[in-house]
């Protein structure tokens, strides 16, 4: 499937919790709110560009709802997804960022009809591919407005569950190579393919997705969401 040519005359932006996109939707102007699936659309100028910033809710359901709203009612030719996320390798640690190269949904299981896990029957692709001139910018991006943390680029693995158990974790990643785990992108990535546009999924790591999850969490899960919040609007400004 073709892919369009980055660029950006509107990006569709969504973060999951009100969190992630709370100070984005501060920094917008001339914004245009408009309610459809019980979210909030705000349309506007974000550092002079044109930007749909969306809380979606949590899921993968949600997720993608918001994703084909995106497409079909705003017009939205790329989609950035800001957000927090556990790590999956050790070197990954809390704070630092994640830049999607594709994304897979781990809870996708037809392996009982010869299916690979985490493949979509009927669907071409086993991961979706994060557009590569949108991961390159994000990490120029990233690198200039969060020097304190590191950068990583990798799969993201995408679930309607919270992974919080290190034997899950090490399936994870043994399984299907992930970088992260969190519980929208995959459906994000999924809705993007479908509709031939660009994407790029942002994580910043709240937690190490093993048994110190519950704790970690809360602790750090502002402190992450402020790092995905810099890179985007800074993001945004480059495309």
């Amino acid at each position: 499937m073709r892919r369009k040519e980055v660029k950006m005359k509107k990006a569709g932006i969504i973060g999951a919790m009100e969190i992630e996109v709370a100070r984005l939707k501060e920094m917008m102007t001339e914004v245009t709110v408009t309610e459809k699936a019980s979210m909030e659309f705000n349309e506007g100028l974000l550092n002079g560009k044109p930007v749909v910033v969306v809380r979606s809710g949590i899921g993968k359901v949600n997720a993608g709802i918001c994703t084909q709203i995106l497409v079909d009612v705003f017009g939205v030719d790329c989609v950035i997804n800001t957000g927090v996320a556990g790590s999956l390798r050790k070197e990954i640690n809390i704070g630092d960022i994640v830049i999607s190269t594709d994304a897979v949904q781990h809870d996708m299981d037809v392996t009982a009809l010869g299916y690979t896990k985490g493949q979509i029957p009927q669907i071409d692709v086993f991961a979706f591919p994060a557009d590569e001139r949108m991961r390159e910018v994000a990490a120029e991006a990233c690198r200039e407005v969060n020097p304190e943390i590191q950068v990583f680029s990798g799969r993201v693995l995408s679930g309607d569950q919270f992974v919080s158990d290190k034997e899950l974790k090490k399936t994870l990643t043994e399984t299907l190579d992930g970088c992260c785990t969190e519980m929208e992108g995959g459906a994000i990535a999924q809705a993007a393919y479908l509709n031939g546009i660009p994407y790029v999924i942002l994580r910043a790591i709240s937690d190490k997705a093993d048994d110190s999850a519950t704790m970690d969490y809360p602790e750090f899960e502002k402190k992450a969401a402020q790092h995905c919040v810099n890179l985007t609007q800074e993001m945004v400004k480059r495309l």
